[in-house]
């Protein structure tokens, strides 16, 4: 991998992670440093990400990360209520071998669970459910939307309650059941009402104010 390309998916990765937070700033200088590079593939990796409306360039200041604002989280909601459900589909019809992958995902409520251990699980199913479609194009959708979804869940999550997220375990327990019977309506539904009710989690963290979205703006260090 050359380098500039290395420096942006570690950029890239930290926006999504919320290890440089919504709102935060961003110096070319301070990065090269923290990266131990130069400030071109930096400035290079900051253009891109630009693109990608993940950070708007400060003149004469540096960059910031992108707030997620009600707009950009219901964008997401909605492509997300497309592409899950259609890869849960195309999962349900994977052979037996191939979806015996999704039986390290049952059993997980057995014991409480931490803020990361629940972040890293909940991508992990989501994930796999997405590369069993069989669908490299949709896939590829489907894993693009899940990062910024992801970076959602990490937002409005913060104040971690494991009581508040228990049910999502079960939801998972219920579409594995339904892919693994090779359902694939009854998959897709039940993909359907589950990324329904995340999204109404965070919508209504938002609504209540439970977490800033916008952070009051940081440097880097």
């Amino acid at each position: 991998m050359l380098l500039r390309d290395r420096i942006y998916q570690l950029l890239r990765d930290a926006i999504l992670t919320c290890e440089f937070e919504p709102g935060q700033e961003l110096r070319e200088q301070i990065l090269a440093e923290r990266y131990h590079v130069s400030r071109s593939p930096i400035r290079d990796s900051l253009l891109r990400l630009e693109q990608e409306k993940l950070v708007t360039v400060l003149p004469r200041q540096g960059y910031r990360v992108n707030p997620v604002s009600v707009a950009d989280a219901e964008d997401i909601f909605g492509i997300r209520l497309l592409i899950e459900p259609a890869c849960a589909a195309a999962a349900a019809r994977a052979d037996d071998a191939a979806l015996r992958v999704l039986d390290r995902f049952r059993g997980i409520a057995d014991e409480e669970r931490t803020e990361a251990e629940f972040l890293e699980y909940n991508m992990g199913f989501h994930r796999a459910v997405i590369s069993l479609s069989g669908n490299a194009r949709m896939a590829a959708i489907g894993i693009e939307v899940d990062e910024q979804f992801q970076r959602l869940i990490r937002i409005s999550v913060r104040g971690f309650d494991y009581e508040r997220v228990r049910n999502v375990f079960a939801d998972h327990e219920t579409i594995i059941d339904a892919i693994q019977a090779h359902d694939s309506d009854l998959a897709a539904r039940l993909s359907y009402e589950h990324s329904a009710r995340a999204h109404e989690r965070i919508r209504t963290a938002m609504r209540h104010g439970e977490q800033q979205l916008a952070e009051p703006p940081k440097t880097t260090e």
